[in-house]
């Protein structure tokens, strides 16, 4: 057993990542920043192990992160099983996300998308609905993108077809982008 290639992969994929991202990521970051200042809120969608970090960020922004602040607005769109079966019964497992971003999202607000193959139809059909709605967008994406790549405001795609690496990856972008907001907002949160 090699239980140190897993590490060096993990750390691997961040590093190329960040080597070409980072002014992205910071522009990222400014965006969510500025969506926080004006009392807007933020949407996050995935699938499978995507829904479960949807979860997670949403809950280190309404939570905190490290500093004690304000609550920042933000939905996970996966959470809600009779509002999510009752859609999928409904008008199909696609429409999950867009019936809610339909509904939920305003001017202002940011929806973030989760999909480690950057195809995930039901974040298709929800950044479809905020585009019509002038909602700014973002996904986090591995596989090189996929078709969310060119439909979102901002893609930060992890560059590998290892599906944990990717994942590790995403949990690492938004625990960076959790981090710097507070640092950055602190003074006017405390």
């Amino acid at each position: 057993m090699d239980l140190k290639k897993y590490f060096h992969e993990s750390a691997d994929i961040k590093k190329q990542f960040i080597e070409t991202n980072e002014e992205l990521l910071q522009k990222v970051i400014e965006i969510l920043i500025h969506c926080f200042e004006n009392w807007w809120k933020v949407l996050i969608a995935g699938n499978g192990w995507s829904a479960a970090d949807a979860q997670h960020w949403a809950a280190e922004f309404m939570g905190r992160y490290k500093l004690e602040r304000r609550p920042l607005a933000a939905i996970s769109l996966t959470t809600d099983t009779s509002n999510l079966t009752a859609v999928w019964n409904d008008y199909g497992f696609e429409n999950v996300f867009s019936r809610q971003v339909e509904w939920l999202a305003t001017i202002g607000d940011v929806f973030i998308g989760i999909s480690t193959s950057g195809n995930s139809l039901n974040v298709i059909k929800a950044i479809e609905v905020c585009k019509n709605k002038w909602i700014v967008t973002i996904a986090l994406l591995g596989k090189w993108g996929g078709k969310i790549k060119d439909m979102v405001d901002f893609a930060l795609v992890v560059p590998s077809d290892n599906t944990p690496r990717i994942q590790e990856c995403h949990q690492t972008i938004y625990h960076t982008i959790c981090e710097e907001i507070e640092i950055t907002l602190k003074n006017t949160w405390m």
